[in-house]
Protein backbone atom coordinates (compact mmCIF):
# COMPACT_ATOMS: atom_id res chain seq x y z
CA UNK A 1 0.00 0.00 0.00
CA UNK A 2 1.23 3.60 -0.65
CA UNK A 3 2.45 5.71 1.74
CA UNK A 4 1.40 9.43 -0.05
CA UNK A 5 2.83 11.20 3.07
CA UNK A 6 6.16 9.59 2.34
CA UNK A 7 5.59 9.67 -1.46
CA UNK A 8 5.43 13.62 -1.06
CA UNK A 9 8.63 14.06 1.43
CA UNK A 10 10.57 11.99 -1.42
CA UNK A 11 9.36 14.36 -4.03
CA UNK A 12 9.86 17.41 -1.84
CA UNK A 13 13.29 16.27 -1.18
CA UNK A 14 14.29 16.18 -4.57
CA UNK A 15 12.35 19.47 -6.15
CA UNK A 16 14.42 21.60 -2.86
CA UNK A 17 17.37 20.65 -3.86
CA UNK A 18 17.31 21.57 -7.55
CA UNK A 19 15.51 24.94 -6.58
CA UNK A 20 17.97 25.74 -4.19
CA UNK A 21 20.88 25.34 -6.16
CA UNK A 22 19.47 27.01 -8.92
CA UNK A 23 19.90 30.75 -7.14
CA UNK A 24 22.42 29.83 -4.41
CA UNK A 25 25.12 29.98 -6.79
CA UNK A 26 25.27 34.21 -7.57
CA UNK A 27 26.66 35.76 -4.39
CA UNK A 28 29.52 33.40 -4.77
CA UNK A 29 30.49 34.66 -8.03
CA UNK A 30 33.19 37.20 -6.80
CA UNK A 31 34.75 34.38 -4.16
CA UNK A 32 34.98 32.14 -7.69
CA UNK A 33 35.97 34.58 -9.94
CA UNK A 34 38.93 35.65 -7.44
CA UNK A 35 40.07 32.09 -7.07
CA UNK A 36 40.06 31.39 -10.69
CA UNK A 37 41.41 34.49 -11.82
CA UNK A 38 39.06 34.82 -14.19
CA UNK A 39 37.26 38.11 -16.00
CA UNK A 40 33.41 38.97 -14.91
CA UNK A 41 31.85 37.73 -18.55
CA UNK A 42 33.96 34.33 -17.75
CA UNK A 43 32.59 33.85 -14.65
CA UNK A 44 29.19 34.31 -15.91
CA UNK A 45 29.16 31.06 -17.55
CA UNK A 46 28.66 29.23 -14.38
CA UNK A 47 25.13 30.67 -14.75
CA UNK A 48 24.35 30.51 -18.16
CA UNK A 49 26.04 27.29 -18.71
CA UNK A 50 23.76 25.85 -16.06
CA UNK A 51 20.30 28.05 -17.79
CA UNK A 52 20.54 26.74 -21.01
CA UNK A 53 21.63 22.99 -20.45
CA UNK A 54 18.37 22.94 -17.71
CA UNK A 55 15.57 24.90 -20.45
CA UNK A 56 17.58 21.79 -23.24
CA UNK A 57 16.90 19.14 -21.56
CA UNK A 58 12.85 20.07 -20.11
CA UNK A 59 11.39 19.12 -23.43
CA UNK A 60 12.97 15.56 -23.79
CA UNK A 61 10.95 14.81 -20.43
CA UNK A 62 7.85 13.20 -22.30
CA UNK A 63 10.15 11.14 -24.60
CA UNK A 64 12.28 9.63 -22.24
CA UNK A 65 9.39 9.26 -19.75
CA UNK A 66 7.75 6.57 -21.94
CA UNK A 67 11.03 4.86 -22.58
CA UNK A 68 12.15 4.49 -19.30
CA UNK A 69 9.03 5.34 -17.18
CA UNK A 70 8.49 7.79 -14.20
CA UNK A 71 10.52 5.86 -11.66
CA UNK A 72 14.11 5.56 -13.59
CA UNK A 73 13.38 9.18 -14.78
CA UNK A 74 13.61 10.62 -10.90
CA UNK A 75 16.07 8.42 -9.79
CA UNK A 76 18.24 8.71 -12.46
CA UNK A 77 17.51 12.77 -12.66
CA UNK A 78 18.43 12.89 -8.87
CA UNK A 79 21.81 10.67 -9.75
CA UNK A 80 22.69 12.80 -12.05
CA UNK A 81 22.33 16.26 -10.03
CA UNK A 82 24.08 14.31 -7.04
CA UNK A 83 27.11 13.77 -9.25
CA UNK A 84 26.76 16.90 -10.90
CA UNK A 85 27.17 18.64 -7.43
CA UNK A 86 30.13 16.79 -6.72
CA UNK A 87 32.22 17.60 -9.44
CA UNK A 88 31.15 21.04 -9.27
CA UNK A 89 32.33 20.76 -5.41
CA UNK A 90 36.15 19.66 -6.42
CA UNK A 91 36.30 21.58 -9.63
CA UNK A 92 39.47 23.32 -9.68
CA UNK A 93 39.50 25.66 -12.74
CA UNK A 94 36.30 27.16 -14.57
CA UNK A 95 36.21 25.22 -17.59
CA UNK A 96 35.49 21.88 -14.68
CA UNK A 97 33.36 23.70 -13.13
CA UNK A 98 30.93 24.72 -16.38
CA UNK A 99 31.28 21.03 -17.54
CA UNK A 100 30.00 20.29 -13.78
CA UNK A 101 27.64 22.86 -13.94
CA UNK A 102 26.06 20.94 -16.93
CA UNK A 103 26.11 17.72 -15.83
CA UNK A 104 24.28 18.94 -12.55
CA UNK A 105 21.82 20.62 -14.91
CA UNK A 106 20.71 18.07 -16.84
CA UNK A 107 19.33 16.32 -14.00
CA UNK A 108 18.46 19.58 -12.33
CA UNK A 109 16.18 19.72 -15.09
CA UNK A 110 14.07 16.97 -15.08
CA UNK A 111 13.23 16.68 -11.03
CA UNK A 112 10.87 19.77 -11.24
CA UNK A 113 8.69 18.38 -13.91
CA UNK A 114 9.13 14.87 -13.22
CA UNK A 115 8.27 14.68 -9.70
CA UNK A 116 4.96 17.25 -10.23
CA UNK A 117 4.14 14.78 -13.07
CA UNK A 118 4.00 12.26 -9.92
CA UNK A 119 2.21 14.18 -7.80
CA UNK A 120 -0.32 14.87 -10.19
CA UNK A 121 -1.17 11.39 -11.60
CA UNK A 122 -0.18 9.75 -7.94
CA UNK A 123 -3.10 11.97 -6.21
CA UNK A 124 -6.78 12.13 -6.68
CA UNK A 125 -8.19 15.49 -8.48
CA UNK A 126 -9.74 15.80 -4.75
CA UNK A 127 -5.99 15.40 -3.04
CA UNK A 128 -4.05 17.05 -6.12
CA UNK A 129 -4.08 20.83 -4.74
CA UNK A 130 -2.96 19.99 -1.59
CA UNK A 131 -0.35 17.66 -2.51
CA UNK A 132 0.64 20.32 -5.02
CA UNK A 133 0.86 22.93 -2.23
CA UNK A 134 3.25 20.92 -0.16
CA UNK A 135 5.05 19.62 -2.69
CA UNK A 136 5.76 23.59 -4.06
CA UNK A 137 7.07 24.60 -0.86
CA UNK A 138 10.69 23.25 -2.58
CA UNK A 139 10.33 25.49 -5.42
CA UNK A 140 9.61 28.77 -3.96
CA UNK A 141 11.92 28.81 -0.90
CA UNK A 142 14.53 27.58 -3.23
CA UNK A 143 14.70 31.25 -5.11
CA UNK A 144 13.92 33.51 -1.63
CA UNK A 145 16.70 31.25 0.67
CA UNK A 146 19.25 30.59 -2.01
CA UNK A 147 21.14 33.56 -2.33
CA UNK A 148 21.14 34.18 1.63
CA UNK A 149 22.31 30.55 2.41
CA UNK A 150 24.53 30.86 -0.49
CA UNK A 151 26.31 33.84 1.21
CA UNK A 152 26.72 32.20 4.84
CA UNK A 153 28.22 28.96 3.42
CA UNK A 154 30.63 30.91 1.24
CA UNK A 155 31.45 33.53 4.28
CA UNK A 156 32.34 30.38 6.61
CA UNK A 157 33.09 27.19 4.50
CA UNK A 158 34.12 28.47 0.61
CA UNK A 159 32.52 28.46 -2.57
CA UNK A 160 32.69 24.92 -2.94
CA UNK A 161 30.40 24.12 0.23
CA UNK A 162 27.30 25.33 -2.01
CA UNK A 163 27.73 22.30 -4.21
CA UNK A 164 28.59 19.53 -1.35
CA UNK A 165 25.80 20.15 1.06
CA UNK A 166 23.49 18.79 -1.96
CA UNK A 167 25.56 15.27 -1.84
CA UNK A 168 23.75 13.86 1.13
CA UNK A 169 20.55 15.22 0.15
CA UNK A 170 20.59 13.22 -2.98
CA UNK A 171 21.57 10.19 -1.46
CA UNK A 172 18.92 10.31 0.96
CA UNK A 173 16.71 11.13 -2.16
CA UNK A 174 17.66 8.11 -4.08
CA UNK A 175 17.23 5.96 -1.19
CA UNK A 176 13.77 7.63 -0.51
CA UNK A 177 12.46 7.26 -4.04
CA UNK A 178 13.76 3.16 -4.26
CA UNK A 179 11.92 2.88 -1.44
CA UNK A 180 8.90 4.78 -1.56
CA UNK A 181 8.17 5.42 -5.37
CA UNK A 182 8.92 1.68 -6.53
CA UNK A 183 5.00 1.15 -7.40
CA UNK A 184 5.87 3.78 -10.50
CA UNK A 185 8.06 0.76 -12.16
CA UNK A 186 4.47 -0.89 -13.03
CA UNK A 187 3.73 2.08 -15.90
CA UNK A 188 3.80 0.65 -19.35
CA UNK A 189 6.35 2.08 -21.52
CA UNK A 190 6.43 3.34 -25.40
CA UNK A 191 8.54 3.53 -27.71
CA UNK A 192 8.15 6.39 -30.19
CA UNK A 193 10.42 8.33 -32.07
CA UNK A 194 12.53 10.74 -31.28
CA UNK A 195 11.82 14.34 -33.16
CA UNK A 196 15.16 15.32 -34.38
CA UNK A 197 13.72 18.57 -36.07
CA UNK A 198 11.92 19.56 -33.41
CA UNK A 199 14.84 19.51 -30.86
CA UNK A 200 16.79 21.21 -33.09
CA UNK A 201 14.38 24.25 -33.50
CA UNK A 202 13.78 24.37 -29.78
CA UNK A 203 17.49 24.33 -29.04
CA UNK A 204 18.61 27.10 -31.35
CA UNK A 205 15.28 28.77 -29.97
CA UNK A 206 16.69 28.54 -26.49
CA UNK A 207 20.53 29.61 -26.96
CA UNK A 208 19.41 32.26 -29.41
CA UNK A 209 16.65 33.96 -26.31
CA UNK A 210 19.49 33.22 -23.36
CA UNK A 211 21.89 35.08 -25.61
CA UNK A 212 19.46 37.88 -26.11
CA UNK A 213 19.17 38.13 -22.45
CA UNK A 214 22.09 37.99 -21.36
CA UNK A 215 22.99 40.44 -24.14
CA UNK A 216 20.31 42.98 -22.28
CA UNK A 217 22.79 42.93 -19.61
CA UNK A 218 25.67 43.60 -21.21
CA UNK A 219 24.77 45.63 -24.29
CA UNK A 220 22.53 48.38 -25.12
CA UNK A 221 19.20 46.57 -25.32
CA UNK A 222 18.29 48.09 -28.82
CA UNK A 223 22.31 46.64 -29.88
CA UNK A 224 22.10 44.03 -32.63
CA UNK A 225 23.11 41.37 -30.36
CA UNK A 226 20.16 41.43 -28.62
CA UNK A 227 17.82 42.26 -31.97
CA UNK A 228 19.62 39.56 -33.81
CA UNK A 229 18.97 37.16 -30.50
CA UNK A 230 15.36 38.00 -30.46
CA UNK A 231 14.80 37.79 -34.13
CA UNK A 232 16.61 34.15 -34.06
CA UNK A 233 14.71 33.16 -30.88
CA UNK A 234 11.34 34.28 -32.75
CA UNK A 235 11.79 32.47 -35.68
CA UNK A 236 13.08 29.35 -34.47
CA UNK A 237 10.43 29.26 -32.22
CA UNK A 238 7.76 29.60 -35.07
CA UNK A 239 9.13 26.50 -36.52
CA UNK A 240 9.35 24.81 -33.78
CA UNK A 241 5.21 25.47 -33.46
CA UNK A 242 5.34 24.45 -36.90
CA UNK A 243 7.10 21.14 -36.65
CA UNK A 244 5.05 20.07 -33.59
CA UNK A 245 1.87 19.71 -35.99
CA UNK A 246 3.53 16.60 -36.71
CA UNK A 247 2.76 13.03 -35.34
CA UNK A 248 4.88 12.38 -32.00
CA UNK A 249 6.36 16.06 -31.58
CA UNK A 250 8.62 16.67 -28.91
CA UNK A 251 5.80 18.69 -27.13
CA UNK A 252 2.61 17.99 -27.23
CA UNK A 253 1.04 21.63 -27.86
CA UNK A 254 -2.36 21.06 -28.30
CA UNK A 255 -2.63 21.77 -23.94
CA UNK A 256 -2.69 25.39 -25.15
CA UNK A 257 -5.83 25.24 -26.73
CA UNK A 258 -7.23 24.92 -23.24
CA UNK A 259 -8.19 28.24 -22.86
CA UNK A 260 -7.69 27.39 -18.75
CA UNK A 261 -4.28 26.17 -19.72
CA UNK A 262 -3.40 29.10 -21.35
CA UNK A 263 -4.33 31.70 -18.80
CA UNK A 264 -2.60 29.13 -15.77
CA UNK A 265 0.74 29.84 -18.16
CA UNK A 266 0.71 33.15 -18.36
CA UNK A 267 0.24 33.95 -14.58
CA UNK A 268 3.74 31.21 -14.68
CA UNK A 269 5.21 33.53 -16.68
CA UNK A 270 4.10 36.76 -15.46
CA UNK A 271 5.15 35.52 -12.01
CA UNK A 272 7.97 34.40 -12.38
CA UNK A 273 9.55 37.70 -14.32
CA UNK A 274 7.90 39.36 -11.65
CA UNK A 275 9.29 37.83 -8.82
CA UNK A 276 12.36 36.54 -9.95
CA UNK A 277 13.49 40.01 -10.86
CA UNK A 278 12.31 41.44 -7.67
CA UNK A 279 14.75 38.92 -5.59
CA UNK A 280 17.28 39.45 -7.37
CA UNK A 281 17.36 43.44 -5.19
CA UNK A 282 16.91 41.66 -2.30
CA UNK A 283 20.31 40.68 -0.82
CA UNK A 284 21.25 44.30 -2.17
CA UNK A 285 18.62 46.14 0.02
CA UNK A 286 19.45 43.51 2.74
CA UNK A 287 23.24 43.20 2.54
CA UNK A 288 23.98 46.58 0.53
CA UNK A 289 21.97 49.31 1.24
CA UNK A 290 20.86 48.10 4.60
CA UNK A 291 24.37 46.58 5.94
CA UNK A 292 23.26 43.12 7.05
CA UNK A 293 24.88 40.59 7.51
CA UNK A 294 24.36 37.13 5.54
CA UNK A 295 23.08 35.40 8.43
CA UNK A 296 21.09 38.61 9.57
CA UNK A 297 19.58 38.43 5.89
CA UNK A 298 18.97 34.83 6.42
CA UNK A 299 17.06 35.34 9.99
CA UNK A 300 15.15 38.48 8.26
CA UNK A 301 13.97 36.26 5.34
CA UNK A 302 12.98 33.49 7.64
CA UNK A 303 9.32 34.99 8.44
CA UNK A 304 8.64 34.58 4.79
CA UNK A 305 9.93 30.62 4.14
CA UNK A 306 7.72 29.86 7.42
CA UNK A 307 4.67 31.56 5.94
CA UNK A 308 4.61 30.01 3.26
CA UNK A 309 4.99 26.45 4.75
CA UNK A 310 1.53 27.16 7.16
CA UNK A 311 -0.21 28.81 4.05
CA UNK A 312 0.97 26.86 0.66
CA UNK A 313 -1.05 23.43 2.35
CA UNK A 314 -4.16 25.07 3.24
CA UNK A 315 -4.50 27.10 -0.14
CA UNK A 316 -3.57 23.77 -1.62
CA UNK A 317 -7.09 22.19 0.62
CA UNK A 318 -9.06 25.18 -1.14
CA UNK A 319 -7.91 24.49 -4.53
CA UNK A 320 -9.12 20.85 -3.48
CA UNK A 321 -12.29 22.34 -2.70
CA UNK A 322 -12.56 24.06 -6.44
CA UNK A 323 -11.50 27.56 -5.44
CA UNK A 324 -9.25 29.08 -8.04
CA UNK A 325 -9.93 32.47 -9.52
CA UNK A 326 -10.42 34.08 -6.19
CA UNK A 327 -7.73 32.90 -4.32
CA UNK A 328 -5.31 33.01 -6.98
CA UNK A 329 -6.45 37.01 -7.08
CA UNK A 330 -5.71 37.23 -3.28
CA UNK A 331 -2.04 35.86 -4.02
CA UNK A 332 -1.49 38.41 -6.81
CA UNK A 333 -2.54 41.02 -4.89
CA UNK A 334 -0.30 40.39 -2.17
CA UNK A 335 2.67 39.72 -3.70
CA UNK A 336 2.46 42.77 -5.54
CA UNK A 337 1.83 44.57 -2.18
CA UNK A 338 4.56 42.99 -0.64
CA UNK A 339 6.88 44.39 -3.67
CA UNK A 340 5.56 47.85 -2.96
CA UNK A 341 6.37 47.53 0.70
CA UNK A 342 10.11 46.74 0.11
CA UNK A 343 10.08 49.93 -2.19
CA UNK A 344 9.69 51.85 1.06
CA UNK A 345 12.07 50.45 3.09
CA UNK A 346 15.25 52.71 4.01
CA UNK A 347 17.78 53.08 5.83
CA UNK A 348 16.73 53.32 9.39
CA UNK A 349 13.49 52.15 8.45
CA UNK A 350 12.24 49.35 11.50
CA UNK A 351 12.89 45.51 11.12
CA UNK A 352 9.09 45.62 11.88
CA UNK A 353 8.63 46.86 8.20
CA UNK A 354 10.90 44.46 7.20
CA UNK A 355 9.21 41.51 8.61
CA UNK A 356 5.75 42.97 7.81
CA UNK A 357 6.95 42.47 3.93
CA UNK A 358 7.91 39.13 4.30
CA UNK A 359 5.02 38.38 5.73
CA UNK A 360 2.89 39.36 3.18
CA UNK A 361 5.16 38.02 0.79
CA UNK A 362 4.78 34.49 2.34
CA UNK A 363 1.12 34.69 2.12
CA UNK A 364 0.58 35.86 -1.25
CA UNK A 365 3.01 33.39 -2.75
CA UNK A 366 1.72 30.55 -0.31
CA UNK A 367 -2.00 31.12 -1.63
CA UNK A 368 -1.22 31.62 -5.33
CA UNK A 369 0.94 28.74 -6.58
CA UNK A 370 -0.94 25.77 -5.38
CA UNK A 371 -4.69 26.90 -6.80
CA UNK A 372 -2.58 27.88 -10.31
CA UNK A 373 -0.59 24.94 -10.64
CA UNK A 374 -3.66 22.75 -10.03
CA UNK A 375 -5.92 24.53 -12.38
CA UNK A 376 -3.01 23.57 -14.78
CA UNK A 377 -2.98 20.19 -14.16
CA UNK A 378 -6.51 19.49 -14.11
CA UNK A 379 -6.75 21.33 -17.84
CA UNK A 380 -5.11 18.51 -19.58
CA UNK A 381 -5.26 14.96 -19.75
CA UNK A 382 -3.60 12.36 -18.17
CA UNK A 383 -1.50 11.74 -21.59
CA UNK A 384 -0.56 15.36 -21.71
CA UNK A 385 0.86 15.67 -18.10
CA UNK A 386 4.37 15.27 -18.71
CA UNK A 387 4.26 17.87 -21.26
CA UNK A 388 2.04 20.59 -18.90
CA UNK A 389 4.46 19.89 -16.38
CA UNK A 390 7.92 20.60 -18.47
CA UNK A 391 5.97 24.07 -19.79
CA UNK A 392 5.31 24.88 -16.40
CA UNK A 393 9.10 24.16 -15.30
CA UNK A 394 10.15 25.99 -19.23
CA UNK A 395 8.20 29.38 -18.65
CA UNK A 396 9.39 29.37 -14.70
CA UNK A 397 12.80 29.11 -15.85
CA UNK A 398 13.01 31.45 -19.13
CA UNK A 399 10.42 33.95 -17.15
CA UNK A 400 12.99 33.70 -14.12
CA UNK A 401 16.14 34.56 -16.42
CA UNK A 402 13.79 37.34 -18.34
CA UNK A 403 13.04 39.11 -14.99
CA UNK A 404 16.51 39.12 -13.51
CA UNK A 405 17.90 40.43 -16.88
CA UNK A 406 15.22 43.37 -17.18
CA UNK A 407 16.36 43.68 -13.31
CA UNK A 408 19.58 44.55 -13.83
CA UNK A 409 19.44 46.66 -16.92
CA UNK A 410 16.79 48.52 -14.32
CA UNK A 411 18.86 49.04 -11.65
CA UNK A 412 21.98 50.27 -13.69
CA UNK A 413 19.60 52.50 -15.75
CA UNK A 414 17.87 54.20 -12.68
CA UNK A 415 20.93 54.31 -10.69
CA UNK A 416 23.25 55.98 -13.08
CA UNK A 417 19.75 58.37 -13.74
CA UNK A 418 20.29 59.78 -10.18
CA UNK A 419 24.15 59.88 -10.12
CA UNK A 420 23.89 61.94 -13.17
CA UNK A 421 21.76 64.30 -11.24
CA UNK A 422 24.52 64.37 -8.75
CA UNK A 423 23.08 62.03 -5.72
CA UNK A 424 25.41 60.73 -3.65
CA UNK A 425 26.10 56.80 -4.34
CA UNK A 426 23.65 55.71 -0.99
CA UNK A 427 20.86 57.93 -2.39
CA UNK A 428 20.72 56.54 -5.92
CA UNK A 429 21.47 53.38 -4.50
CA UNK A 430 18.05 53.81 -2.59
CA UNK A 431 16.47 55.07 -5.09
CA UNK A 432 17.14 52.12 -7.85
CA UNK A 433 16.28 49.45 -5.65
CA UNK A 434 12.90 51.49 -4.62
CA UNK A 435 11.62 52.38 -8.64
CA UNK A 436 12.91 48.57 -8.91
CA UNK A 437 10.70 46.97 -6.73
CA UNK A 438 7.59 49.48 -7.81
CA UNK A 439 8.32 48.19 -11.31
CA UNK A 440 8.06 44.58 -10.30
CA UNK A 441 4.66 45.22 -8.04
CA UNK A 442 3.45 46.14 -11.46
CA UNK A 443 4.66 43.49 -13.64
CA UNK A 444 3.05 41.17 -11.01
CA UNK A 445 -0.37 43.06 -10.91
CA UNK A 446 -0.63 42.02 -14.85
CA UNK A 447 -1.11 38.82 -13.83
CA UNK A 448 -4.26 39.71 -12.70
CA UNK A 449 -5.72 40.28 -16.17
CA UNK A 450 -5.09 36.13 -16.99
CA UNK A 451 -6.38 35.23 -13.17
CA UNK A 452 -9.94 36.99 -13.45
CA UNK A 453 -10.37 34.55 -16.92
CA UNK A 454 -9.59 31.21 -14.72
CA UNK A 455 -12.90 29.21 -13.99
CA UNK A 456 -14.47 30.13 -10.34
CA UNK A 457 -14.22 26.39 -9.79
CA UNK A 458 -12.05 23.80 -10.10
CA UNK A 459 -12.03 23.56 -14.01
CA UNK A 460 -11.87 19.37 -15.18
CA UNK A 461 -10.73 19.13 -19.02
CA UNK A 462 -13.83 16.78 -20.65
CA UNK A 463 -12.70 13.55 -21.41
CA UNK A 464 -14.03 14.07 -24.74
CA UNK A 465 -11.89 17.34 -25.23
CA UNK A 466 -8.65 15.63 -24.11
CA UNK A 467 -9.18 12.99 -26.35
CA UNK A 468 -9.80 15.14 -29.18
CA UNK A 469 -6.75 17.46 -28.87
CA UNK A 470 -4.81 14.20 -28.63
CA UNK A 471 -5.26 13.51 -32.24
Amino acid sequence: MKNKTLILITLMCGTFMAAIDASIVNVSLPVMRTEFDVRVDEIEWVITSYMVAFSLFIPLINWVKNRIGYYNLYLLSVAIFTLGSLLCSLAVDLPMLVIARVIQAIGGGAISPTSLAIVSETFPKEERGSAIGWWGLGNVMGPALGPTLGGVLTQYLGWPSIFYVNIPVGIVTILLTMKHLNFLKKQPRYKYGFDIKGFAFFGLFIIAIQYAIAGIAKYNPLSWHVLVGFGVSILSLALFIRSARRPAPLLDLSVFRSGVFLNSIVIVAIRSIALYGGLFFLPFLLQGLLGFSEFQSAMLMLPNALVMIIVRPVAGRYADKGAVRNISVAGIILVSISMLLFSRINVGSGIWLIIVAMVVRGVGMGILVAPVSTSLLNAVSEAQTATATSLNSLVQQVGGSIGIAISGVVHQYIYNYYLDKNDVIIIAEHFALQDGFVIAAIIIALALIPAFKLPAKTYVRPKVEAEVALK
